[in-house]
Protein backbone atom coordinates (compact mmCIF):
# COMPACT_ATOMS: atom_id res chain seq x y z
CA UNK A 1 0.00 0.00 0.00
CA UNK A 2 1.29 3.54 -0.63
CA UNK A 3 3.49 3.14 -3.77
CA UNK A 4 2.50 4.04 -7.35
CA UNK A 5 4.19 3.83 -10.20
CA UNK A 6 4.32 8.16 -10.49
CA UNK A 7 4.85 9.13 -7.10
CA UNK A 8 6.95 6.25 -5.49
CA UNK A 9 6.68 5.82 -1.87
CA UNK A 10 4.64 9.51 -1.27
CA UNK A 11 1.73 7.53 -2.92
CA UNK A 12 0.36 6.87 0.72
CA UNK A 13 -0.70 10.68 1.15
CA UNK A 14 -2.49 10.61 -1.44
CA UNK A 15 -3.60 14.23 -2.21
CA UNK A 16 -2.70 15.51 0.61
CA UNK A 17 0.82 17.89 1.34
CA UNK A 18 0.98 19.36 -2.05
CA UNK A 19 3.07 18.36 -4.58
CA UNK A 20 6.35 20.55 -3.82
CA UNK A 21 6.43 18.86 -0.06
CA UNK A 22 5.88 15.09 -1.46
CA UNK A 23 8.77 15.49 -4.23
CA UNK A 24 10.84 16.66 -0.97
CA UNK A 25 9.52 13.58 1.30
CA UNK A 26 10.33 11.51 -1.82
CA UNK A 27 14.26 12.89 -2.29
CA UNK A 28 15.11 12.70 0.95
CA UNK A 29 13.43 8.89 1.96
CA UNK A 30 15.24 7.11 -0.63
CA UNK A 31 17.96 8.46 0.49
CA UNK A 32 17.64 7.65 3.68
CA UNK A 33 16.12 3.53 3.00
CA UNK A 34 18.93 2.86 0.04
CA UNK A 35 22.02 0.83 1.54
CA UNK A 36 24.97 3.24 2.21
CA UNK A 37 29.17 1.97 1.37
CA UNK A 38 30.76 0.94 4.81
CA UNK A 39 33.68 2.88 5.70
CA UNK A 40 34.89 0.04 6.98
CA UNK A 41 34.91 -3.03 4.82
CA UNK A 42 33.60 -0.84 1.78
CA UNK A 43 30.83 -2.82 1.28
CA UNK A 44 27.30 -1.72 0.51
CA UNK A 45 25.61 -2.74 3.53
CA UNK A 46 25.11 0.20 5.88
CA UNK A 47 21.37 0.98 6.93
CA UNK A 48 20.22 3.55 8.74
CA UNK A 49 18.76 2.38 12.25
CA UNK A 50 17.81 5.20 13.75
CA UNK A 51 18.14 9.13 12.81
CA UNK A 52 21.77 10.14 12.11
CA UNK A 53 22.68 6.42 13.11
CA UNK A 54 23.71 3.60 10.59
CA UNK A 55 25.24 0.24 11.11
CA UNK A 56 26.57 -1.66 8.61
CA UNK A 57 24.84 -5.71 8.10
CA UNK A 58 28.03 -7.94 7.00
CA UNK A 59 30.92 -6.36 9.69
CA UNK A 60 28.00 -4.94 12.22
CA UNK A 61 30.44 -1.36 12.71
CA UNK A 62 27.92 1.39 13.80
CA UNK A 63 28.50 4.64 12.43
CA UNK A 64 27.25 7.97 13.55
CA UNK A 65 26.18 10.59 10.42
CA UNK A 66 23.86 12.92 9.50
CA UNK A 67 20.03 12.46 9.63
CA UNK A 68 19.67 10.44 5.98
CA UNK A 69 23.47 9.71 5.43
CA UNK A 70 25.76 8.48 6.71
CA UNK A 71 28.52 11.45 5.79
CA UNK A 72 27.24 14.49 4.81
CA UNK A 73 28.26 16.91 2.51
CA UNK A 74 29.83 19.29 5.05
CA UNK A 75 31.34 16.27 6.60
CA UNK A 76 33.26 14.87 3.39
CA UNK A 77 34.72 18.37 2.69
CA UNK A 78 35.99 18.62 6.10
CA UNK A 79 37.35 15.16 6.07
CA UNK A 80 39.03 15.95 3.09
CA UNK A 81 40.41 19.50 3.80
CA UNK A 82 41.80 17.79 6.81
CA UNK A 83 43.69 14.98 5.53
CA UNK A 84 44.94 17.32 2.79
CA UNK A 85 45.83 20.36 5.66
CA UNK A 86 44.62 22.93 3.74
CA UNK A 87 41.82 25.03 3.81
CA UNK A 88 40.99 27.34 0.72
CA UNK A 89 38.25 29.41 -0.58
CA UNK A 90 37.99 26.64 -3.91
CA UNK A 91 36.83 24.26 -1.69
CA UNK A 92 33.97 25.96 0.23
CA UNK A 93 32.35 27.00 -3.24
CA UNK A 94 32.93 23.67 -4.24
CA UNK A 95 30.90 22.82 -1.40
CA UNK A 96 28.23 25.52 -2.16
CA UNK A 97 28.08 24.11 -5.90
CA UNK A 98 27.72 20.58 -4.86
CA UNK A 99 24.53 21.83 -2.41
CA UNK A 100 22.96 23.79 -4.95
CA UNK A 101 22.84 20.61 -7.26
CA UNK A 102 20.81 18.66 -4.03
CA UNK A 103 18.70 21.61 -3.38
CA UNK A 104 15.46 20.02 -2.69
CA UNK A 105 12.82 23.17 -3.55
CA UNK A 106 12.34 23.88 -7.69
CA UNK A 107 13.29 27.21 -7.98
CA UNK A 108 10.18 27.99 -9.87
CA UNK A 109 8.21 27.25 -7.13
CA UNK A 110 10.07 28.82 -4.51
CA UNK A 111 9.27 32.28 -6.88
CA UNK A 112 5.86 31.41 -7.06
CA UNK A 113 6.27 31.48 -3.09
CA UNK A 114 8.18 34.81 -3.16
CA UNK A 115 5.33 36.65 -5.53
CA UNK A 116 2.12 35.10 -3.47
CA UNK A 117 3.98 36.05 -0.31
CA UNK A 118 4.89 39.98 -2.02
CA UNK A 119 1.50 40.04 -2.81
CA UNK A 120 -0.45 38.89 0.25
CA UNK A 121 1.69 41.87 1.87
CA UNK A 122 -0.65 44.91 2.39
CA UNK A 123 0.94 48.18 1.41
CA UNK A 124 0.77 51.37 3.76
CA UNK A 125 -1.16 53.69 1.86
CA UNK A 126 -3.61 50.75 1.40
CA UNK A 127 -4.32 49.53 5.09
CA UNK A 128 -4.34 54.02 6.28
CA UNK A 129 -7.50 54.10 3.75
CA UNK A 130 -8.95 51.02 4.94
CA UNK A 131 -8.53 52.41 8.56
CA UNK A 132 -10.46 55.89 7.30
CA UNK A 133 -13.06 54.02 5.18
CA UNK A 134 -13.59 51.91 8.66
CA UNK A 135 -14.12 55.41 10.66
CA UNK A 136 -16.28 57.12 7.95
CA UNK A 137 -18.89 54.06 8.10
CA UNK A 138 -18.36 53.97 12.18
CA UNK A 139 -19.39 57.64 12.02
CA UNK A 140 -22.26 57.05 9.40
CA UNK A 141 -23.69 54.13 11.46
CA UNK A 142 -23.19 56.28 15.09
CA UNK A 143 -25.01 58.89 13.00
CA UNK A 144 -27.87 56.87 12.07
CA UNK A 145 -28.47 54.68 15.64
CA UNK A 146 -28.40 58.47 16.95
CA UNK A 147 -31.28 59.57 14.19
CA UNK A 148 -33.25 56.15 14.88
CA UNK A 149 -33.30 57.14 18.99
CA UNK A 150 -34.56 60.59 18.11
CA UNK A 151 -37.23 59.30 16.11
CA UNK A 152 -37.88 57.27 18.76
CA UNK A 153 -38.23 59.97 20.95
CA UNK A 154 -40.45 62.06 19.20
CA UNK A 155 -42.85 59.27 18.83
Amino acid sequence: MGETKKVGLTGRFGSRYGVGIRKRVLKTEILQKRKHECPKCGKENMKRTAAGIFECKFCENKVAGGAFVPETLTGKLVRKMISQKKFSAQEFEALQQEQEKLNFEPEEEHKKDSEHKEHKKEKPEHKEKHKEHKKDSEHKEHKKKEEHKKKKKEE
